[in-house]
């Protein structure tokens, strides 16, 4: 994992999906050839795997690490799980983009979208609910209309999504994730689980040649990195992080 997310997060993923419009063609030999294929450039990825409703290549959990590749019916997913650099996840993405529509036949016109996502879990003890709140919402008019010593805070999970252009078809969605349940406020006893920060940065729409996907990706890779350096890092990881200090003091 890259050093400044590694001081920043106890863990760090980058998931990348691309959906279709109409079913993929899942046939045994298909799957299998592909997946091969995949483990020739990545040979980590060694355990397949069948789930309801997908099939996935996986490499071991090595310290933390892990990588993956899946199917499912209407979508070609692939996730990396604190990777030695963001540059070593990524290559994985691209490979499934340049492998799948040759493999699984994919139209252009076939393409639902492309989405790119980079995740980061931030260990909390404590309700994260009133972590977000005094994070994020400390002094708002929002913050303000639910400010009571009574109230315990059981459901902040702030979801905001943005247009990235005027068509709107490149979009940008942030999304915090507590994990603090009802009964573990009641109970005043809280599980030792992550708050989570996702950036999902989404092309939506078919593309006029197959040829276009690795610029899509490269799009969406460069808004990410953009967007988690400027926006999320400064204005969310960060405040949460001292949210999380002060709560453990």
């Amino acid at each position: 994992m890259d050093t400044i997310y590694r001081a920043l997060c106890s863990g760090f993923f980058i998931n990348q999906k691309l959906t279709t419009k109409m079913d993929l063609p899942l046939k045994r030999e298909t799957v299998l050839d592909l997946f091969e294929r995949v483990r020739k450039d990545r040979p980590r990825l060694e355990r397949f795997k069948r789930y309801q409703g997908e099939l996935a290549l996986e490499s071991p959990i090595r310290a933390g690490e892990q990588e993956w590749v899946a199917l499912r019916r209407n979508s070609v997913r692939s996730g990396v799980v604190d990777p030695p650099s963001v540059a070593d996840g990524l290559r994985l993405h691209r490979l499934a983009l340049e492998l799948a529509p040759f493999y699984l036949s994919i139209n252009p016109l076939d393409i639902a979208g492309l989405e790119l996502t980079y995740g980061f879990d931030l260990d909390a003890s404590g309700n994260h609910n009133a972590i977000v709140r005094d994070a994020l919402l400390r002094d708002t008019p929002l913050a303000k209309s639910i400010d009571s010593d009574a109230w315990a805070p059981l459901d902040i999970q702030p979801y905001i999504g943005i247009a990235l252009n005027e068509r709107c078809d490149l979009q940008a969605w942030i999304e915090v994730k507590t994990k603090t349940s009802v009964r573990e406020v009641r109970q005043d006893r809280y599980r030792d689980e992550p708050i989570s920060v996702c950036l999902t940065v989404r092309k939506v729409g078919s593309l006029k040649e197959i040829k276009e996907l690795p610029l899509v990706f490269d799009t969406l890779t460069a808004n990410a990195e953009r967007l988690v350096n400027d926006r999320v890092v400064p204005h969310l990881i960060q405040p949460l992080r001292q949210a999380i200090a002060s709560a453990n003091r």
